[in-house]
């Protein structure tokens, strides 16, 4: 049976080129109880569109309709799908897409196990007596376990019991969505790597088990890591660890002034901050992460003070001043040291330190890295 056309336009539907029908009362019953116009698109694949009864009278039909559909002219027909009808001959055929596996991962062996949870007791104990002899009275310190460039068996081994670790780091946002999607949604995620603006929707929406993103340092970041965790799913939404729904974010701040470093301006985070707190209503402002300079984070000690880590300080007791900030929205925190000097960081107020090489040991080159 002739399918007769009043019109032809051209639309993008599913990211394809489809050439779609306005069908006139002589449509086959098949489709007329259907309700939908079954069409096949260039590629081989099948969509629909929902049939309009009545539009146009006495069309030309092009040679390229058939009554299954529409065929580009120089697009031969995939016998594989299209041509594999069911008992109902209302219903079309239709295509299974095979979502792909996961990778499998295989897990640490004993001994590594072994020496990565001894790593791992030993730093808490570091921590714990930094905290205990700091003079600035500060809550427990939250240890971020930073996995760069190690298996998703690293950071499982640390998780389980008896590690029981929660907080892992991660520095490159596909590294990041590999492990989170292996490991367990009971991991609370941190991105501390740099941000570039075209990947923070990603970040933001397609990362379960996020915790925070501790390196934000524009407006243009912020808005769109908004936008990323609006866009969630629910079942992505389901992973989120906060109460109130909100991710929650660090400004970073460039103390050392090296060029090539990442982060705001200490003159600037105030502004940032701001712009955070009230346009940005899915983001909870959680405090301020810095990366100092190697040669000061290398003669850091409980004695001698960082630079950097001072100024973090400073920059957060004047933005807290400026904002008029009170209560629990004045505890913002400060999250800065790391393997070399976060005892020194511990020292002078820090509530977050971010430790990697000495829990997971040396790193390899990024080209050689594996996440299984």
């Amino acid at each position: 049976m002739a399918v007769h056309t009043s019109h032809v336009w051209r639309d993008t539907f599913r990211g394809k080129l489809l050439r779609c029908l306005r069908l006139s009362s002589k449509v086959p019953p098949s489709i007329h109880s259907s309700g939908l116009i079954y069409l096949d698109t260039i590629d081989g694949a099948r969509s629909c569109i929902p049939y309009l009864p009545g539009l146009g009278q006495n069309p030309q039909t092009p040679n390229n309709i058939s009554p299954k559909g529409v065929h580009h002219p120089n697009q031969p027909t995939n016998t594989n799908n299209h041509n594999r009808h069911n008992n109902n001959p209302t219903e079309p055929a239709m295509t299974t897409n095979t979502p792909p596996q996961p990778p499998t991962m295989t897990p640490a062996t004993p001994a590594r196990a072994a020496a990565l949870l001894s790593n791992l007791a030993a730093v808490r104990a570091r921590v714990s007596t930094a905290a205990l002899q700091s003079p600035i009275p500060s809550k427990p310190i939250r240890l971020v376990a930073v996995s760069k460039l190690k298996p998703a068996s690293d950071a499982l081994a640390l998780h389980q019991t008896p590690g029981s670790q929660l907080h892992f780091g991660e520095n490159y946002l596909q590294e990041l969505l590999e492990k989170s999607r292996l490991l367990p949604a009971s991991i609370k995620w941190h991105f501390i790597g740099g941000l570039q603006s075209n990947k923070c929707v990603t970040l933001a929406r397609d990362v379960p088990g996020l915790w925070a993103v501790e390196s934000v340092d524009s407006e243009k970041k912020a808005k769109l890591l908004d936008k990323g965790w609006g866009d969630r799913s629910p079942e992505m939404a389901a992973t989120n660890h906060d109460e109130d729904g909100r991710l929650r974010v660090y400004v970073q701040v460039n103390t050392s002034g090296e060029e090539n470093k990442a982060g705001i301006e200490p003159a600037g985070a105030a502004a940032l901050c701001r712009y955070v707190r009230e346009q940005c209503p899915r983001l909870k402002l959680q405090g301020f992460m810095t990366i100092g300079a190697i040669a000061r984070s290398r003669v850091t000690t409980v004695e001698n003070e960082n630079e950097d880590f001072v100024c973090l300080s400073d920059t957060r007791d004047r933005v807290v001043r400026e904002l008029g900030l009170v209560g629990d929205e004045a505890a913002l925190e400060l999250s800065m040291g790391m393997s070399s000097d976060f005892e020194g960081a511990i020292a002078l107020g820090s509530d977050q330190v971010r430790v990697g090489t000495t829990i997971f040991g040396d790193r390899p080159p990024k080209a050689e890295a594996s996440v299984v």
